[in-house]
């Protein structure tokens, strides 16, 4: 072969060599040319639809491109899992993935997709604290003191939730084997803080969002946080902890994409929603909704995702919690 044609040929293998990593630059670059779905399970105005929201319009300017928040109900928000898991894994549909999502792959049995093997991490968004909090007929006012009152009173006492499985349930159910009381789980399709309001149910485990405000207001009595730390949002309520040692719980959100997106846009996604989480207005509405950002990478995600579902499996296994 002649020099020249040697040169020349060394030239194209080269260039053949370099054109998956010019790709794959690519199309970080150019991604995304139009809309991304960002699919909620859960109702709008509801905790995980104001967080999306949220990360949506600023993820949005980021990327300059519109991210757009579809509600899918139904179904405990396995609707909208099982939606992205069998999507086109190319980063236009997204999914606002929760505890509720971890909690779903024990509790049923039947699905047709799996968050670990079917949705790929992009990042962990947004966490909070549950507030246990009691009606103000309850004479308790220290966990002590509740715990007391539950076992002189078993079966006596009434827990509401959103439902059989959900955040407020399995940790009402955590609560009652590490305090080792007996209380009655009502579970409710609707809003349950009327009835938490009249007496009707005397406690709650409720997400800080949606109980802060009635905390705040002095109609709801806030006896403790289930994370393992006192909560920025109310730094007088003590931690479960610190009565119940090992109890660490709380509400989280965060996003995932459908299996096999390529790494570079889930790069990009991660790296955006990492910046969006680092602006301080971003940071102001979470500590107005009583939470803080998770933010890191996608393997991080990942691990929480895992543990989580580890966690609260043993939960759902231990007291025999059914689906509806």
């Amino acid at each position: 072969m002649k020099l020249s044609h040697r040169r020349h040929f060394l030239h194209l293998a080269a260039g053949a060599a370099a054109l998956p990593a010019v790709c794959r630059t690519a199309s970080a670059q150019t991604y995304p040319t139009r809309p991304v779905h960002l699919i909620v399970g859960f109702p709008a105005a509801t905790a995980t639809d104001i967080v999306a929201r949220l990360i949506a319009e600023a993820l949005s300017e980021r990327l300059h491109q519109q991210v757009i928040v579809e509600n899918r109900t139904g179904a405990a928000t396995n609707i909208a899992a099982e939606v992205v898991s069998k999507a086109t894994p190319d980063g236009y549909t997204l999914l606002a993935l929760t505890i509720t999502n971890a909690v779903n792959t024990t509790l049923y049995s039947g699905l047709t997709f799996d968050i670990k093997r079917d949705l790929a991490p992009v990042v962990g968004t947004f966490r909070s604290a549950l507030a246990m909090v009691v009606t103000p007929s309850v004479p308790a006012k220290t966990i002590p003191e509740f715990i007391a009152y539950a076992k002189a009173n078993p079966g006596k006492i009434n827990y509401a939730s959103l439902g059989h499985g959900s955040t407020p349930n399995v940790n009402g159910e955590l609560f009652k084997l590490k305090a080792g009381v007996d209380m009655v789980h009502i579970p409710y399709r609707g809003n349950p803080i009327p009835d938490l309001l009249g007496g009707q149910v005397q406690v709650m485990f409720g997400t800080l969002p949606s109980v802060i405000s009635y905390i705040k207001a002095g109609t709801l009595r806030a006896l403790a946080v289930t994370s393992a730390e006192r909560s920025s949002a109310l730094p007088e309520v003590p931690a479960l902890a610190e009565f119940l040692p090992g109890f660490d719980t709380y509400l989280w959100h965060g996003i995932v994409a459908p299996r096999n997106t390529p790494k570079d846009i889930i790069d990009t996604l991660n790296k955006e929603t990492n910046a969006v989480l680092a602006e301080p207005k971003m940071k102001t509405r979470f500590d107005e909704l009583g939470g803080s950002a998770i933010g890191g990478t996608p393997d991080d995600f990942g691990k929480l995702i895992a543990g989580e579902i580890e966690k609260w499996g043993e939960v759902i296994r231990t007291a025999n919690i059914k689906p509806e």
